[in-house]
């Protein structure tokens, strides 16, 4: 059959799915426009795309005889999984492969904007570092502080056993109700997300796009923080409104925050980059050579195993299928 490859992948994945069928790839480093995607797609049976590729009713309509797409990535807000479902089309994704690395990276920023790495190195190499004195250039402690995780998921879930390595206090907001054994096991607590906010010192955003999580942290979510208190989100961007963030960070109603994701991503709110209490990453939760190899690799095994009519290993609307 015939397959569509939006974005470079490790050639012993593409060999792996040449072995079955036949492929035409975008082989660049920069995300595949939409004119480019839409020619690709003429006559395919098969799609891998990635979290920046919007496959909507207009990519289906450009190939009628498309029987499955696998995204190279755990995020599916950019799929119309909806119209694939219609048209009999399973839909994967790539989940757990990332939980660690997006874990890691989490606590990467939560120790940045504490103890202000990326301001001091701007400091340092632009030779403004002439003297060591007891209050200069002060951050704050992690170890022993309040780590509040919202959406306790996979990845909610190490980063919570990593904040246990800090000897933080772990509060916990969840739609799920709360597994007491495993609560107990993780030492954390589940928390109404106001009483959270108001009671961590760090606050972790974890929770998938939906319409009920966009703009889930907003002006008034803000405005319950400590002022001292450190907004990190390695989730999707839009679910904090980042104007309303901005003026936070602006007026100091919250101490920091440390983001890799953006809600109009790739564009910042007007503002963003002026600011000294913040440390921007450029979506890299998943980016280590082990993950993104991992996930491609995962993403390869739904599709063939679409194309071959069976079930994708993470399929996402398998059951909705009827089959």
């Amino acid at each position: 059959m015939k397959v569509f490859v939006t974005a470079r992948l490790p050639g012993d994945v593409m060999a792996k799915i040449e072995q079955e069928h036949s492929i035409e790839a975008h082989c660049e480093d920069r995300p595949i426009g939409r004119d480019e995607l839409l020619a690709g797609m003429k006559g395919k049976e098969g799609l891998l795309c990635t979290i920046t590729d919007r496959i909507d009713q207009e990519i289906l309509d450009h190939a009628p005889g498309l029987r499955a797409i696998a995204n190279n990535g755990v995020g599916f807000d950019h799929i119309d999984i909806e119209a694939a479902t219609r048209r009999g089309i399973p839909v994967s994704n790539t989940p757990g492969v990332l939980t660690d690395s997006t874990a890691d990276l989490t606590f990467a920023l939560i120790l940045a904007v504490a103890r202000r790495v990326v301001e001091g190195d701007k400091l340092t190499r632009s030779g403004k570092f002439k003297f060591w004195a007891p209050f200069y250039f002060l951050g704050q402690d992690v170890s022993g502080k309040t780590l509040g995780i919202v959406g306790f998921g996979r990845i909610g879930r190490a980063v919570a056993k990593r904040a246990g390595g800090f000897d933080m206090k772990v509060l916990y907001y969840s739609r799920n109700p709360p597994q007491k054994d495993e609560d107990k096991r993780l030492g954390v607590c589940h928390t109404p997300l106001d009483a959270l906010l108001k009671e961590s010192d760090f606050v972790s955003l974890h929770v998938p796009l939906r319409p009920e999580t966009r703009h889930l942290i907003s002006k008034r979510e803000l405005s319950l923080m400590k002022s001292s208190a450190c907004l990190i989100n390695t989730a999707r961007g839009p679910i904090v409104d980042e104007k309303s963030l901005v003026e936070a960070l602006r007026q100091g109603q919250i101490g920091a925050a440390g983001l890799d994701v953006y809600e109009n991503e790739p564009e910042l709110s007007p503002g963003l980059t002026e600011l000294d209490n913040v440390v921007l990453m450029p979506h890299s939760g998943s980016a280590t050579i082990e993950t993104r190899t991992r996930m491609s690799v995962m993403a390869a095994d739904n599709l063939l195993a679409a194309l071959r009519g069976q079930r994708p290993p993470n399929c996402l609307n398998w059951d909705a299928l009827g089959r």
